[in-house]
């Protein structure tokens, strides 16, 4: 009984590691690539949790593999996320995370409907946009409730034109 109580013990002591958070990486085991990309950080190195270090160093990964042009994208929504305030960073958090909580057809329904407004001539998605923050809030509800009916069901007589966003 004793042997087979310290064959679990040991077993669970193995299992433990096994699925332990990973070690923070120390500063000088990142390449010279990596501690040149992650240079602002060097201070808070070894304050971050290890899971965001490795999440670091698998985007210095990325940014290796990126074209110049995917690359000036990055620089220009980096820039536009600093000049953000930290409360519109928070707000912004908060709807990713809701975002991330819906279901995934849900998710895919609000990316094409995304990807339809970003196709819009820009006076037409200024217009639209006009046009949505003048709503109330319940008149926003409302129109949420009534196009996502449209988009399921079909309104009688009404055909949904190929062009058309989903709700």
């Amino acid at each position: 009984m004793k042997r087979l109580l310290l064959a679990l013990c040991l077993f669970l002591a193995t299992l433990g590691r096994a699925y332990a958070a990973p070690a923070q990486i120390p500063w000088d085991q990142l390449s010279p690539e990596e501690q040149r990309l992650l240079e602002p950080l060097h201070d808070t190195w070894m304050e971050l949790p290890a899971a965001r270090q490795q999440r670091l160093r698998k985007g210095v990964e990325r940014w290796d593999d990126m074209s110049p042009e995917q690359k000036k994208r990055v620089r220009k929504r980096i820039r536009r996320w600093l000049s953000l305030s930290p409360e519109q960073r928070a707000s912004l958090r908060k709807r990713l995370e809701r975002f991330h909580e819906l279901p995934p057809e849900q998710q895919q329904r609000l990316r094409q409907r995304y990807r339809w407004f970003r196709r819009l001539p820009p006076e037409k998605r200024r217009a639209l946009r006009e046009k949505w923050n003048s709503l109330s809030a319940e008149e926003r509800k409302a129109f949420r409730e009534r196009a996502l009916r449209r988009w399921k069901h079909g309104a009688p007589g009404q055909r949904r034109d190929a062009g058309e966003p989903p709700p």
